[in-house]
């Protein structure tokens, strides 16, 4: 009889921990989805509000900042050579990459006027939640849009965009390898390169 409670007891228990990590899951792409919606409005906002450019790049990177894994992003992208790179190249380059991608983002910001988001649902992916979403811009065709969600201590960030199928970060990592694959794999000369970029930008 004793027996029999302990292994009623176990098979509870381990009924119960193989169902918490589903919760969780479900609480997490709820959360990623509320997330995303609140985004596409705002950047919707952003882009339809008639101010003046400079008003809606100010805007922009304000929501950028806020709701990308910036600095994770650009960890991902220098890939191994993250670990090659001294502290102070880490840091160097993680204030210019963060300048770049801001700036690739704005740059473009007058383009958008009329865009429009329909959401989609979220799905686990991994560590991560994708968010679907259908972007619309006068005079283009729709464009399906993946918004990948990590959730680190309870709060929601973007990790990468995937537009039609093609990961942004996978392209930005590619594009990072290649160069320095070209330059003797020296980091120093890719965050050069960024400034660069950095500069012609603005």
């Amino acid at each position: 009889m004793l027996m029999f409670g302990r292994r009623r007891l176990m098979g509870f228990a381990m009924a119960f921990a193989t169902l918490v990590p589903f919760a969780a899951r479900a609480d997490d792409a709820d959360q990623a989805e509320k997330f995303i919606g609140k985004l596409l409005k705002d950047l919707s906002a952003v882009v339809n509000d008639g101010k003046p450019v400079d008003a809606q790049k100010a805007a922009m990177r304000q929501i950028v900042f806020e709701a990308v894994d910036v600095d994770g992003v650009a960890r991902f992208c220098l890939g191994r050579f993250w670990r090659t790179a001294t502290p102070q190249q880490q840091k160097e380059y993680t204030e210019i990459f963060r300048n770049v991608m801001v700036s690739n983002i704005t740059s473009k910001v007058g383009e958008y006027q009329g865009v429009s988001f329909a959401m989609g649902k979220a799905q686990a992916r991994a560590e991560e939640i994708a968010v679907g979403s259908i972007v619309n811009r006068p005079g283009n065709a729709p464009n399906k849009v993946d918004w990948l969600v990590a959730i680190a201590a309870g709060k929601p960030k973007v990790v990468d965009v995937i537009a039609e199928g093609t990961s942004l970060r996978l392209t930005q990592r590619s594009d990072y390898g290649a160069f320095l694959a070209r330059n003797n794999n020296d980091v120093q000369a890719l965050i050069d390169a960024l400034k660069k970029q950095a500069l012609a930008a603005n």
